[in-house]
């Protein structure tokens, strides 16, 4: 059977500091979506994990991209990372700019990004400012990233807008559009 039209696995990363944020909502949305339709969906909340900074040591480098000197929960995340059809990754817009735990994720990749091959990406972003341009920086970080990656192919981006308490994200169509976004993965 081709790859397409197996069961996926799904990574999703939800950097919200919150539990049950704007965001983290939407990743659950996604999760529901993906595993409705017969996929393995997974969801890491960073908060919950010891991921520290990038110490710049070049030790990856050194060793071929294969290892890092930190022995936190980062190599975990990254091995998950590898294995994965679909990576979500999904961030409060904080300033302007994705927040720190998801940045902190993106340059930790370093160990091992040549092997995060192949990859479909969605992307939500929330924010309090109720313009979608305003988001498009976090976009394009989010692209610099992919645009070290070997075959990765983003596929959607989910605008939660105008969303700054906790759960008013549920106001919107927002849970919606992601529940469809998982379930078509």
């Amino acid at each position: 059977m081709e790859r397409e039209k197996m069961n996926k696995k799904v990574l999703i990363l939800s950097s919200s500091p919150r539990r049950g944020g704007n965001s983290d909502t939407l990743c659950d949305k996604f999760a529901q979506g993906a595993a409705d339709s017969g996929n393995h969906a997974e969801k890491i909340f960073l908060r919950d994990k010891k991921i520290n900074y990038c110490t710049g040591c070049g030790l990856c480098n050194n060793n071929n991209y294969s290892s890092c000197s930190q022995n936190d929960d980062m190599a975990e995340i990254l091995d998950k990372m590898i294995e994965a059809d679909v990576i979500v990754m999904a961030t409060p817009v904080y300033f302007y700019a994705m927040c720190g735990q998801m940045k902190t994720l993106i340059d930790r990749c370093c160990a091992k990004y040549t092997k995060i091959k192949n990859k479909d990406f969605y992307f939500i972003l929330t924010a309090a400012d109720g313009n979608k341009v305003s988001l498009i920086r976090t976009v394009e970080e989010f692209r610099g990233f992919l645009a070290c990656l070997s075959g990765a192919n983003e596929k959607d981006i989910i605008y939660g807008t105008g969303v700054w308490q906790k759960d008013d994200v549920n106001s919107t169509d927002l849970p919606q559009k992601a529940y469809e976004l998982g379930k078509n993965v």
